[in-house]
């Protein structure tokens, strides 16, 4: 009995040991073969440092009013992205939108990825009659169209504040709402790959040797399962990065995203960009470059990760 248990111990470290390999040669794979994929790092790296060190990075605040005579000013030395019509430097206003953009991103990404998970890792083990109500679910909330529920949402809880959470900042409750409702949005779709994966694994021979010797349901999809889904979990979760800024900058340009005081991408684009666009560019042209540039770069380095994961196409 003992030497079961111990064998039975002993495989999922195997399985992490070769979880660690595989990602290793996954980033080894993608400097030497997947420039574009390489790019698209160097890019979220660079978006990643702009919003952790955004005051050491932005030259002026992001609502600083300059004097009369330095609105719609072009890029200067002074001003590396000219001025808007409020004399705001548009450079720091991008680099500050890079901070929002990552944060509401990341935590909506975290969210679809537990999301996904949990449902997808329990519909494809249990199977049966779990299976079908839990696929009949998800094919009920991916037939709603994702934006008109995006905007329902922050319509009906706008003027909403939670007591428990702060009523300015990233975290106010509107927000929070809107980070946690594109998570269900991308995780609940995402769960459909989560789910063929895990009914791969789950005929696997290891699978059927740790049932044999008595392992738990929850240790099974705890310590076999969940290792060995984590590949595509991680490249959906990359693309999903792409498609979170994308949806908050389509709810900030239509004016239903982060308030006004916060400078977002979307928000600059909406506000600024379409009264003073025709004439001075600079003021779009900054704000679209940065948010295709992310975008550009999850989605590149979401398709190299999806290329060196996947055994299918390793060859």
């Amino acid at each position: 009995m003992a030497a079961r248990t111990g064998a039975l111990e002993a495989a999922p470290l195997a399985s992490a040991s070769k979880s660690r390999g595989l990602y290793a040669d996954a980033f080894m794979r993608i400097v030497r073969e997947k420039p574009l994929g390489l790019f698209g790092g160097i890019l979220v790296a660079i978006f990643i440092v702009m919003a952790v060190a955004t005051p050491l990075v932005s030259t002026h605040g992001p609502n600083e009013l300059g004097p009369i005579e330095d609105r719609l000013l072009g890029p200067s030395f002074s001003h590396l992205f000219g001025t808007d019509n409020l004399g705001r430097d548009v450079y720091s206003r991008v680099v500050f939108g890079a901070r929002v953009s990552m944060t509401i991103s990341l935590i909506a990404v975290a969210a679809a990825t537990f999301t996904s998970l949990s449902l997808g890792i329990v519909s494809g083990f249990f199977g049966g009659w779990i299976d079908t109500i839990v696929q009949r679910l998800v094919d009920g909330f991916i037939a709603f169209p994702g934006l008109v529920l995006l905007l329902a949402v922050v319509a009906v809880f706008r003027d909403t504040d939670a007591p428990f959470l702060p009523t300015d900042g990233l975290f106010r409750t509107q927000l929070v709402l809107l980070m946690v409702t594109i998570g269900l949005l991308l995780g609940v779709g995402n769960s459909r790959v989560i789910r063929g994966a895990t009914l791969v694994v789950v005929n696997e021979t290891y699978v059927e040797a740790a049932r044999a010797l008595g392992a738990s349901n929850m240790r099974i999809m705890r310590s076999y399962i969940l290792p060995n889904v984590m590949a595509p979990m991680i490249t959906l979760a990359t693309l999903g990065l792409g498609v979170a800024i994308l949806l908050e900058a389509s709810l900030s340009f239509l004016g239903l995203g982060v308030p006004p005081d916060t400078p977002t991408w979307g928000g600059m684009l909406n506000r600024e960009a379409r009264a003073f666009m025709t004439e001075n560019a600079w003021i779009a042209v900054f704000p679209g470059l940065a948010l295709s540039l992310a975008v550009f770069g999850f989605n590149m380095l979401g398709d190299a990760l999806r290329d060196v994961l996947d055994p299918r196409l390793r060859s």
